[in-house]
């Protein structure tokens, strides 16, 4: 397989998911591989793919020479394998209308056994013997495109090639007469014949990562009730020193599938994101996907949250409550309290630049226990603002926010009206000790950003934009080349095997 182009292969496949730098214009989540991303790919890939060409099998050559005075002669050149390779150089680039994968090998060898003979009208000769072909310098090339198709990716080859420059044959055994006869008549086919063995090589192994990006996950399962919907939308945006991807990026219930749906966003644009253009890959993110997300949560009733532990129980007894409701107190002494929390529409995510900003409308319900019966006594109407920030804990992004301000009405009370000044003192308790720090919890888990299994994001820092979050950061390997599917793939380069999925 040419050892060049297959590792760009490869490398598109090993970060696409993951593949981002400056984000243009995607109104759910861009992903973008940058030139230090490719070249990432590029150096970790081209020796796993110069692998496969290792072993590389040319077919037989068979051609008859005339020579005089001795006649028709047969020649056969078999076994033609390349059994060393050292690459010199390789780039990665992406132009207007695709990638470009060049490598250049310093020196190949290659071993076959030849064979002749002829006939003359009294006797029949034939001779064999082995040899090595050192071919001073290859220059390999593939140009590959893609496209959306039904929420995959799919890629196809526009142009190969492969050029070796001058052979050295060495001949061994047999007669010496003949070894200028078959350099002379084999050097321009044994050239043609491994340049086309290695152009389809390559050409074979653009159609198994073809195969691969088809096996990419459509979604990318968060819980029972969440799904990240990852079908691709448009086709990738090739530009210099970049390859854009549009990803759907909303979330989807979990017993739904991924549709794809051709999303087409006219000229809208978007600033380019401020930071180090070295950085592997950026990754944009819409508010409307965190909108997507709480409307999906709020809808499956999971906004909703009964306090009945925390970290200061005695809060949840109406004795620390006495001097704020004494009338609580009074009627309920000492007994063990619960907070039913509910969200009453989908929260609102508002990205700003430097910051996030949400606002929830709740129903605090106060219940108490009241020999072992739950009781409610009164329902607190809220409308809390929250602002915070974002960051990237392995492969997810998590946020932590703080209570900016709240306002409050009594909905009902079975003690007593309550004023004021003490709504707002028990609520903010109420907020700062538990709604804030569960709130917290549950980001802190996260969201999983799109990226292919096996690879880590490194050194990841966030830039908070007008409507979109943004990802930039480097790509490390948790296993360098040994997650299953990317393993799987390699073998089946370099060993002939299909190519299957889990």
């Amino acid at each position: 397989m040419g050892a060049r182009p297959l590792l760009l292969l490869l490398l598109l496949h090993a970060l696409l998911f993951s593949a981002p730098s400056p984000a243009a214009a995607s109104p759910h989540i861009s992903a973008v591989i940058s030139q230090s991303g490719l070249d990432f790919a590029k150096d970790l890939l081209v020796p796993r793919a110069t692998e496969t060409l290792a072993q590389l099998s040319v077919p037989d050559i068979a051609q008859s020479v005339y020579i005089p005075l001795i006649g028709t002669v047969h020649m056969v050149a078999s076994h033609i394998v390349l059994q060393g390779l050292a690459v010199a150089d390789s780039t990665v680039a992406a132009g207007d209308t695709g990638v470009v994968v060049a490598a250049s090998f310093s020196s190949v060898n290659l071993t076959m056994e030849w064979s002749y003979s002829y006939d003359s009208w009294f006797v029949t000769i034939s001779d064999s013997g082995n040899a090595s072909v050192q071919v001073e310098g290859m220059d390999v090339g593939v140009s590959m495109g893609m496209k959306s198709e039904n929420g995959s990716l799919k890629l196809f080859v526009t142009e190969c090639g492969c050029y070796m420059k001058d052979l050295d044959i060495t001949l061994n055994g047999g007669s010496s007469w003949f070894y200028q006869v078959f350099i002379d008549g084999f050097s321009n086919h044994i050239r043609s014949s491994v340049e086309n063995a290695i152009t389809n090589k390559i050409t074979e192994g653009a159609s198994k990562l073809d195969l691969f990006l088809e096996s990419i996950p459509k979604e990318i399962y968060v819980d029972k009730v969440a799904t990240v919907n990852v079908t691709f939308v448009n086709d990738p945006l090739f530009k210099s020193s970049s390859v854009q991807f549009d990803i759907d990026g909303l979330f989807i219930p979990s017993d739904k599938t991924a549709l794809s749906k051709p999303m087409h966003f006219g000229d809208t644009k978007y600033a380019q994101p401020l930071g180090s253009s070295s950085n592997m890959l950026w990754i944009s993110l819409d508010e409307e996907v965190f909108n997507s997300v709480s409307a999906l949560y709020f809808k499956a009733g999971s906004l909703q949250h009964i306090v009945d532990k925390v970290p200061d129980q005695f809060l949840l007894n109406t004795a620390s409550w006495r001097l704020l409701i004494p009338k609580l107190y009074r009627k309920y002494p000492n007994e063990d309290m619960l907070l039913n929390i509910s969200a009453v529409s989908p929260p609102s995510v508002r990205i700003n630049v430097g910051g996030v900003d949400a606002t929830v409308d709740l129903d605090v319900i106060v219940n108490v226990l009241d020999s072992g019966e739950i009781v409610p006594v009164a329902c607190i109407s809220l409308s809390v603002a929250v602002s915070g920030g974002a960051s990237v804990s392995g492969n997810n992004l998590v946020g932590k926010v703080e209570l900016d301000y709240f306002s409050f009405d009594l909905k009902w009370s079975d003690i007593g009206k309550l004023h004021t000044s003490i709504v707002q003192r028990v609520m903010q308790i109420v907020l700062k000790k538990l709604f804030v720090p569960y709130v917290n919890s549950y980001l802190g888990q996260g969201f999983p950003l799109p990226i292919i299994k096996g690879f880590l994001i490194k050194d990841a820092y966030i830039l908070i934009s007008e409507s979109r979050i943004i990802v930039s950061s480097d790509v490390a390997f948790v296993e360098p080349m040994k997650t299953f599917r990317v393993k799987q793939f390699v073998r089946s380069l370099s060993e002939g095997v299909p190519v299957t999925t889990m």
